[in-house]
């Protein structure tokens, strides 16, 4: 293929992939109230968009896809909201800062492999489907994206000219600050078990086993640490209504404020599909070597059920104070990661080296 037609695919199928993590975030919205409405026996959205079926022998009617056009009526509602902005903020600084906060989390899309070696109406992607497959350094990719995020939270508060957003940038870069540490410390993990940077190359080396099998303490880690990264509860210090009256975006209404909002959850089904790949075999699955279609399957069941445990430990857990999110990041995960990356490096050296082999031999198990 020429520069120009690679060029034309990964446009198309950016486009197609963006366009499908931007409609799934408008339901995941939906997915989280009605299951948080489940857990804490309530009544979630059952209005809107609903379809009415009569009952035998009368009585209420029945509501077919009750509220499934919640998310449209809620993005209806910030379009047409008044857009304020504070007399003093910093105006560009202040427009920029939505975006900030959005773009990282459709550039990370590039990277994730949503299925293997397919082809589709004719046209072969090769080694696997994704915007910019087989690109070597992935994982350092995603993790400088990431970076990115913080920015957007910082700026918002500080170019808002209030003191409750300034407070609620602070704790934002101060706890993603210190869950980065320990989160890039064990994506190395996967990098080290698959020997590549190489997203698709880290999905190829889980078909004989799930790294989740090898390394659950690295899985437990990341998955705390990337909830830090997502602010979600019980990390959501940095928008605690009873502290900081709503957090970094508290000065935003009408669509900038709904950019961070749909930032949010964009990345709660972006990092869910990160995790997927390090260490529960990303597309890998069933049957999957034989019909590769089925791979869009496993990525989006994969999703799914880390999207409900974001849910479920939400609908759980209170809020921590400030001091015992801070204890976690760095006097427990920090240091669990840094021991837990020096075993796995000696134990794959020791491998290499057939230690192991021997060690088995001179106990007449080799």
């Amino acid at each position: 293929m020429t520069p120009g037609q690679i060029a034309l695919r990964a446009l198309i199928v950016g486009f197609i992939v963006s366009f499908a993590i931007i409609t799934g975030f408008a339901y995941t919205t939906l997915l989280e109230r009605k299951l948080l409405a489940k857990l804490q026996h309530r009544v979630g959205p059952n209005r809107a968009g609903y379809i009415p079926l009569p009952r035998r022998g009368g009585g209420p009617e029945r509501k077919l896809l009750a509220g499934f056009l919640q998310p449209a009526a809620d993005a209806v509602k910030l379009f047409f909201k008044e857009d304020m902005r504070p007399a003093k903020a910093e105006r560009i600084t202040y427009n920029l800062a939505p975006m900030l906060t959005v773009m990282p989390a459709i550039i990370l899309l590039a990277v994730i492999p949503w299925a293997g070696k397919i082809n589709i109406f004719g046209a072969e992607f090769t080694p696997y489907f994704a915007i910019a497959p087989g690109l070597n350094v992935a994982v350092l990719f995603m993790l400088a994206i990431t970076s990115i995020s913080v920015y957007g939270v910082v700026l918002a508060g500080w170019s808002s000219n209030s003191k409750y957003a300034v407070l609620g940038g602070i704790r934002a870069s101060a706890q993603m600050i210190s869950y980065e540490l320990a989160l890039g410390l064990t994506v190395l993990i996967p990098i080290m078990l698959a020997d590549s940077m190489n997203m698709g190359d880290i999905v190829a080396a889980q078909a004989d086993g799930w790294f989740v099998f090898r390394q659950p303490i690295a899985a437990i880690v990341f998955f705390i640490g990337m909830m830090a990264e997502l602010q979600r509860a019980p990390f959501d210090l940095l928008e605690a209504e009873q502290e900081l009256s709503a957090g970094f975006n508290v000065e935003y209404s009408g669509m900038r404020f709904g950019m961070f909002f749909m930032a949010e959850y964009m990345k709660m089904i972006i990092f869910s599909a990160i995790i997927s790949v390090l260490f529960f075999g990303g597309y890998r699955g069933p049957f999957v070597d034989q019909l590769p279609g089925l791979g869009f399957l496993y990525m989006i069941l994969k999703i799914v059920f880390f999207l409900f445990m974001m849910i479920w430990i939400r609908a759980s857990l209170p809020r921590f104070r400030y001091d015992q999110l801070m204890g976690l990041g760095w006097k427990r995960l920090l240091p669990i990661s840094v021991f837990n990356f020096i075993f796995t490096a000696v134990m794959i050296v020791l491998y290499e080296q057939g230690i192991f082999d021997s060690l088995l031999k001179l106990v007449g198990l080799g």
